[in-house]
Formats: structure tokens, C-alpha cells, sequence
């Protein structure tokens, strides 16, 4: 050995230190493991071992060992020393760390200056070891001639005359000793225990006293462990029958998520309640071999397991145990299988029927002619018959969502798929909704006789590119926006104040409203109003209109004349040659009509 860290990773020495200290064979074992998972099932096997010898380990696996945990490494080699060296130590029914502690105490009762209460401080003085040597060895060192103020001398002492004298390893340097407030416990521990060792053979009274506390101590111990294992033999033998018939009565709903869920129960049990019985049913057999070793080695009668509770009553439990596991697993799975394919057939049944009512649909769309009002009512029929369809759609969201829990990828039942079928159906109700909207306008427009067909074909144009949303009707900023293209800007107060009128007050311009608004504003009725707006558009929104004003309008010059000669000329205008006299409109218009452009 040579560094703690790395020479126990492949398990090798491990194995060879356990073979020793514990004084039997492991077994088999890999002498030069290369792999990791070679290295852990080494390691795995001492440490079988010793929990095979009682003892108990925590927070400790083959990976900590392979990584070269100093921490965890350091802990185990303790539990050796402690199982090994110390433990078999017992002084009046005490074991241990108390018993080592009680025999230190006994054997130097009486000795001045010498006070041992516990494997730290009370050695620092060396006194100690000289009285313990004293006591087994007084031929070796007189304990009234040392000098009780010369700490390192006294131990320099005690270590030399134990590995020289007596065969005693110095696993202590004087310094471990005597330059630190509080020696390491354990280590002063372990190194005291070979003093008892060293020392006990010499006392035959003592080795007795601890072969019959020994003696008794084995015997009840193997009663103890012969009830520990029929105990938990039988909370096992009951665990593995309890759910066998939990498995036996277990029924399935009918739903996918229900057998995944008793599949993903059954795979947990397999991961760590089997695994767990695994584990106790070696730990058993481990147990009974340990019993059975205990007790030969003492010479007493070999326990035999009372009926139902032997390691082959346990075996043929454990085969049941398989064979129930085996039908379990298949019974999940044909379910499984089972509902897979049933979620299959609904999907295309319903995928199918889908398809074919939207067929039927559009062809009925393309079928319609005749009369409008006979258009009409054959639509309308047939936005109708789309409602049952939302339903279907969302029955078959319903099945493509199972589908997808459930894995379902292929389906040779259908050619559809949700996303294409309602991709048909918002198409479907789309050119419903189209259609029903042209025949209603064409209804309308029909009623427009003041219209020429261009203007109709025009303003229909118009009114289906700003509606949108395809409702068949135009909100504010939309109508805004139509009004804008057809040439009619108003600013944001009349702009509102004509949907108002428009709409009849309402929240949207139907198709009907927007053709009567348009045959008022474009039908050339010649009201004082129209005129008088005539004019304000002419002078650009001026109160009086310049000569260039109505040349530019493209009103002939005989009418240009006709108006200078028969308008009041504007009062306060600045004329230019350019643009010729101004014409006071507002006064003209208010003189003829009455109309005043000011209200």
C-alpha cells in the first residue's frame, strides 16, 4: 500500500486486506479489472462482506471508491478498525470504545497522575502508556523514577519499549502526541487497542472472563438473529403475496392514460420494490448462512427454519412471483394494444364522416342558381348544416389528443388529419360565408337603380377589400378607409359624424347602407347644399373662389363669365393678375338659396 486514494479503486487490495483482518475467503474475483464496472464488482463483493460479518455502512458505494473519496475511504478503514481491532474488546458487559476505555482505567487505578476519562487528552503527559506498561511489564520501566513534567520523553518512552519490547507497532509519532491540545481520538484509540491486545494474553483470569462473556454473548446474539430472520422472511413472504393479488384483481378502465399509468406503476415496481426484495432475499439467505457459521464455529445444534419460512419455501414463492409478473406485463400490454387500435378506427370514423360532410357541403355551394331569393334560402340552409360540423371537428380534436398520448403516429384507417380537415372546414364556412354575402348584395345592388352598372361594380369592389373580417360589413376605420379610395377624404370629426349617418347610428355600415350613402353622395341632385359644397371644394375651403379657382375646375369660360358677371366680387381678397378676380360665394349662394355656408 502506498497511497489510500488510488490503491483501493480497483477493489483488489481491499479484498486481500478483508481476507486477512477477517480470516476467510472471499471467493471469486477479478485480480486485474480494467473497467469500471470490473473495479465496482470487487468492490461490491467486499463490501458484501462486510455487512455479511454485521457490520453496517452508510453512504458508501463502489463509486465512492473508484473516484478515490479520502473522506468516505478514511470512514470505512475506521469501521474496520473499529469491527476488528476494537470491537471484540469488552470489559464488564461493556464492548468497544467503553470497554477499551473501562480496561485502560482498571489497569492503571492507583497510579499518581494518571487520570484517563477518555483517548484524547488524557494521554498527552505520557504517563498513561508508562503506567500501562508499568502494570504488564514492570521489568521494562520503573513508573516512580520518570519524570512527570517531561511530557516527550515519557511517551518517546512508552512508544519505544511497546514496539521493541513487547512487538507493539508505533502507529503513533511522539509529536501526534504531545504537540497538539487534543490528540486524535481515533487514532489514539486504535493504537491503545493493541496494547489491550498485546496485554489481554497475559492475564489468563481476563482471557476467560471474556471466552464465556464471548460464549454468551454468540449464543444470544444467534438467537437474536435466528428471530431477525424469520421476521423479515415472513414480512417478505407476505409483501410478494400481497401483491400478487393486488395484480390478480386489478381491472382497466378502458383509457389509454389508465394502462399507462398501471404500465409506468409496474415498471416503478420493478425498479425498486423487486429490487428491494432482491436485496433481502440474499441479505436472508446471507443471514441463515451466517447463523449456521456462528453456531458451528461454537459447536452448538444448526438451526433449521420452521416450515414456510425456509429459503425454499421462499424460492417457490419467488417463481410464482415471476410467472405472475410475466402475465402481468401482458395483460398491460394488449391493452395497451388494444386501445391503440380502437383510437385508430374512432379517428377515422369520425375523420371520414367529416370529410364527407364537407364534400357534400361544397358541392351544394356549387350547385346553387336560380332566383337570389332561392339562392338565398339554399345558403342559408347550408350555413346551418355546418353547425353539427364544430362539433365533429372538436370530437375529433378529442380523439387526436388521445391519439397523441397514446403514441398513435400511423393510421391506415384514414387519409385525414385534424389540421387538414380543419383547414377544409374554416374554408367550408368561409365560402358560406362569402356566398351568402354576394347574393345578399347582389339583392341590394338589384334595388340601386340610380347606379350605373360600373359604379355598382365599383363601389361592391370597394366595400369586399376593406371588409376584412368578412362579416359583411364595414367598422369605422374600414368605412373611413373605402370612402378614402373613392375619392372622398374627410377630416376625423365629419369623418365620424358621416358614419354615424351612415350606420344609421349602429357600430358597423352594412353592404346596403354603404351603396345608399354612396348613391347620395354621388347622384347629382343639385340641392343649394350640394352646390354651395360644390363651390367650397372649388376655392379649396376659401370663403370666396378666384377666377383660376373655376378655370382650374374646367367649368367652360362662357359660365366663367356669366358667374363674374352676376357674383359680388369679394370684399378684403388679395388679387393678382394671375389668378383674376375674386367671387364672393357665400353672399352668392346666400342670396339665391338662402344657404349659408357659415351654419
Amino acid at each position: 500500500m502506498k497511497d489510500l486514494i488510488t490503491d483501493f479503486t480497483s477493489g483488489v487490495r481491499l479484498i486481500q486486506l478483508l481476507e486477512i483482518i477477517g480470516n476467510e475467503p472471499l471467493g471469486r474475483y477479478n485480480p486485474n479489472p480494467r473497467l469500471n464496472v470490473q473495479k465496482a464488482e470487487n468492490i461490491n463483493t467486499a463490501l458484501a462482506f462486510i455487512k455479511h460479518r454485521g457490520i453496517l455502512l452508510h453512504n458508501i458505494g463502489a463509486g465512492d471508491i473508484i473516484e478515490g473519496n479520502l473522506k468516505l475511504i478514511l470512514g470505512l478503514l475506521w469501521i474496520l478498525i473499529l469491527r476488528f481491532t476494537i470491537s471484540e474488546i469488552n470489559e464488564e458487559g461493556l464492548s468497544a470504545k467503553e470497554g477499551l476505555l473501562l480496561w485502560c482505567q482498571r489497569k492503571t487505578a492507583g497510579y499518581p497522575g494518571v487520570n484517563i476519562k477518555d483517548f484524547s487528552s488524557s494521554w498527552t503527559d505520557g504517563l498513561a502508556f508508562c503506567a500501562l506498561m508499568d502494570r504488564h511489564r514492570p521489568d521494562l520501566i520503573d513508573f516512580d523514577e520518570l519524570d512527570k513534567s517531561n511530557h516527550k520523553k515519557n511517551v518517546s518512552l512508552a512508544f519505544k519499549l511497546a514496539a521493541e519490547e513487547v512487538g507493539i507497532p508505533q502507529l503513533l509519532d511522539v509529536e501526534d502526541i504531545c504537540d497538539v491540545k487534543s490528540p486524535d481520538e481515533r487514532s489514539v484509540m486504535t493504537y491503545v487497542a493493541y496494547w489491550f491486545h498485546a496485554f489481554s494474553a497475559l492475564d489468563k483470569i481476563e482471557t476467560a472472563g471474556r471466552r464465556l462473556e464471548k460464549f454468551v454473548d454468540v449464543t444470544s446474539s444467534a438467537l437474536t438473529m435466528q428471530h431477525n430472520f424469520e421476521k423479515r422472511m415472513k414480512v417478505l413472504i407476505q409483501s410478494i403475496k400481497k401483491t400478487q393479488e393486488s395484480w390478480a384483481k386489478s381491472e382497466f378502465s378502458g383509457t389509454y392514460s389508465d394502462a399507462k399509468l398501471q404500465s409506468s406503476r409496474f415498471s416503478e415496481y420493478k425498479k425498486t420494490t423487486k429490487r428491494e426484495w432482491i436485496t433481502e432475499k440474499s441479505e436472508l439467505a446471507s443471514l441463515l448462512g451466517n447463523i449456521r457459521t456462528k453456531l458451528a464455529t461454537y459447536g452448538l445444534r444448526e438451526y433449521v427454519p420452521p416450515e414456510g419460512l425456509r429459503l425454499q419455501d421462499l424460492e417457490q414463492i419467488w417463481r410464482e412471483l415471476i410467472s405472475a409478473e410475466a402475465t402481468r406485463s401482458r395483460a398491460i400490454n394488449n391493452t395497451m394494444r388494444q386501445i391503440k387500435e380502437k383510437l385508430r378506427k374512432n379517428f377515422a370514423d369520425t375523420a371520414n364522416e367529416l370529410s364527407l360532410s364537407l364534400d357534400t357541403v361544397s358541392l351544394k355551394i356549387s350547385d346553387l342558381e336560380g332566383e337570389l331569393e332561392k339562392q338565398l334560402e339554399g345558403i342559408t340552409i347550408l350555413s346551418d348544416q355546418l353547425k353539427p360540423l364544430d362539433r365533429m371537428l372538436a370530437d375529433l380534436k378529442k380523439l387526436d389528443d388521445q391519439c397523441l398520448e397514446a403514441n398513435v403516429e400511423e393510421n391506415d384507417y384514414t387519409v385525414y388529419s385534424l389540421n387538414e380537415l380543419e383547414y377544409e372546414l374554416g374554408l367550408a364556412k368561409q365560402s358560406v360565408v362569402k356566398k351568402l354575402a354576394f347574393i345578399e348584395n347582389q339583392i341590394v345592388a338589384r334595388s340601386m337603380t340610380n347606379l350605373t352598372p360600373i359604379q355598382l361594380e365599383e363601389f361592391e369592389s370597394v366595400f369586399r377589400f376593406f371588409d376584412k373580417g368578412q362579416r359583411n360589413s364595414l367598422q369605422e376605420s374600414e368605412f373611413s378607409g373605402a370612402l378614402a379610395s373613392l375619392g372622398l377624404v374627410y377630416s376625423e370629426e365629419e369623418m365620424h359624424q358621416v358614419f354615424v349617418v351612415a350606420s344609421g347610428g349602429n357600430s358597423r355600415v352594412s353592404f346596403e347602407e354603404f351603396i345608399k350613402f354612396m348613391v347620395e353622395v354621388t347622384e347629382d341632385q343639385q340641392t343649394a347644399e350640394q352646390v354651395y359644397q360644390s363651390f367650397f371644394d372649388i376655392a379649396n375651403g376659401k370663403p370666396y373662389v378666384t377666377e383660376l379657382d373655376l378655370q382650374n375646375s374646367l367649368i367652360p369660360d362662357s359660365m366663367i363669365d356669366e358667374l363674374k358677371n352676376s357674383m359680388p366680387l369679394a370684399k378684403g381678397a388679395n388679387e393678382s393678375e394671375e389668378e383674376g378676380v375674386s367671387l364672393d360665394y357665400v353672399t352668392y349662394m346666400s342670396q339665391l338659396t338662402g344657404v349659408n355656408g357659415h351654419k
